[in-house]
């Protein structure tokens, strides 16, 4: 809502996102799950500027990056996303 949503992820194993009015600096490791490499992370920010953290993943599959973010005591969602 407020700008496109997005995910950044840095080499230093840092990243943040924002979608909707969730937004998150997050901490990043590479795992490997079912022979598929992709990224775990947990996060802190606000959620309609209420604190928020939780945790996450995603896998790049045919160009586009794939998975689920999770609020800590509160709700789940899916994502997708494509490089800008």
């Amino acid at each position: 809502m407020e700008i496109q949503g997005h995910f950044t992820f840095k080499k230093d194993g840092t990243g943040h996102f924002q979608f909707g009015l969730v937004q998150g600096d997050m901490v990043c490791r590479i795992e490997t799950v079912d022979g598929r490499e992709g990224i775990e992370f947990s996060w802190e920010g606000q959620d309609e500027m209420d604190s928020a953290s939780g945790r996450g993943w995603a896998v790049l599959e045919e160009g586009e990056l794939y998975g689920r973010i999770f609020m800590h005591l509160g709700d789940d969602s899916t994502f997708r996303a494509r490089r800008a």
